[in-house]
């Protein structure tokens, strides 16, 4: 319990910290390279800002993605970029063992199982218990648990994920998530896959 603690008061400390250098030095908010799939050149850019423990991001994920992937991403019309807003510690560790996968594809695989599995993973109070199911779902996908026990002990993957949110909320003014922005514009549709087709084909007509 200790433990769980002391990483919470870090976590917090490290948001304070990152918020105090960033009032004097401008940054632009960018999405992981692992965390972006679809042509570079596509003339839509889809980006969500997201917790991976939020029930409305997975409703969000599940009901939109693998038709957006087949009829948007695939054949090169838009770019998807998640972007991490860890809401709590829970979060921030998943977000940690996204950032293990090199492979774009096999990334977004294991974004789509945490969200599908989210009842299953983000449950309860006990870390150790939720990092363990998250990592069941990680050596789905080839992670064994030596990789991903690094990745969550890595500090230096997680300050650039703390330091993303923090950018996130200065420069988008996320308030609640998921918050998305289509050519960074702020979606506020439905969520459901065909209000958001319709608002995708508004643009490229």
């Amino acid at each position: 319990m200790n433990s769980i603690k002391k990483k919470i008061k870090h976590l917090r400390a490290t948001l304070i910290m990152i918020a105090l250098l960033i009032s004097g030095i401008c940054f632009t908010s960018t999405a992981n390279s692992n965390s972006a799939i679809g042509e570079e050149s596509a003339k839509i850019t889809i980006k969500v800002f997201s917790s991976l423990t939020c029930p409305h991001c997975a409703n969000f994920h599940n009901k939109i993605f693998e038709e957006l992937k087949k009829e948007y991403i695939d054949t090169k019309k838009v770019k998807f970029e998640h972007h991490s807003f860890p809401l709590d510690l829970a979060a921030l560790n998943a977000e940690k063992i996204l950032s293990c996968f090199t492979d774009k594809e096999t990334s977004f695989k294991f974004l789509n199982q945490v969200y599908k599995k989210q009842t299953e993973w983000a449950v309860g109070s006990d870390i150790k218990k939720i990092n363990k199911s998250i990592k069941l779902i990680g050596k789905e996908f080839g992670l064994s648990n030596i990789k991903m026990d690094s990745c969550i002990a890595d500090t230096k993957i997680e300050d650039k994920i703390l330091n993303s949110r923090v950018l996130a909320q200065k420069d988008y003014k996320i308030s609640s998530t998921p918050t998305i922005f289509i050519n960074d514009k702020k979606y506020k549709g439905d969520h459901n896959y065909k209000s958001f087709k319709k608002e995708l084909n508004k643009i490229l007509q």
